[in-house]
């Protein structure tokens, strides 16, 4: 686990505000050497923080207006056949192992209420699932995001880049 200082959330909130930025514009709008901000970024990535450049996409901009949580009950010792399934089915967009009354939570995208069904239906014909919950989201209160809770929990450490000096 990487402990994230001051210049590293900067840097990290910096890429999100300009995704498409260069090593050298970034290190200009943090003031700081190309270098550092080139070292700080293969930190990061090679402890995994950061996990990749590519376009975050809307997905009812891009047609999949229909979303849904969907809680899944599964058969003892089947989550890895459980998330094969899931992997094979476009409209789940993310998946997750979880404590309490369900095994699994999933995110479903779909274009309409038609194809929700269907892959709601496709979840149901598994034999691995027992129970399936399902909930339509009907607007985005808190869209996915991790800035703040960076930014809350900054870490004030020693930094070398004369920038971030006390």
């Amino acid at each position: 686990m990487l402990s994230l200082d001051a210049l590293d959330v900067d840097l990290l909130a910096a890429l999100q505000d300009r995704p498409r930025a260069g090593v050298l514009e970034l290190s200009r709008t943090l003031t700081v050497a190309r270098g550092t901000v080139q070292a700080r970024l293969d930190r990061m990535e090679q402890a995994g923080v950061i996990v990749g450049y590519g376009p975050d996409v809307d997905l009812p901009a891009a047609g999949y207006g229909v979303q849904a949580f969907v809680t899944l009950e599964i058969a003892q010792g089947e989550l890895d056949d459980v998330a094969a399934e899931l992997a094979a089915l476009p409209a789940v967009t993310e998946a997750y192992a979880t404590t309490g009354s369900s095994d699994v939570v999933c995110r479903l995208a779909a274009s309409s209420h038609e194809d929700l069904q269907a892959t709601l239906l496709a979840l149901g014909r598994s034999p691995l699932v027992a129970r399936s919950t399902s909930v339509v989201v009907l607007s985005t209160l808190v869209a996915p995001r991790w800035r703040p809770l960076l930014e809350q929990g900054r870490r004030e450490g020693p930094s070398r880049a004369p920038a971030y000096r006390p």
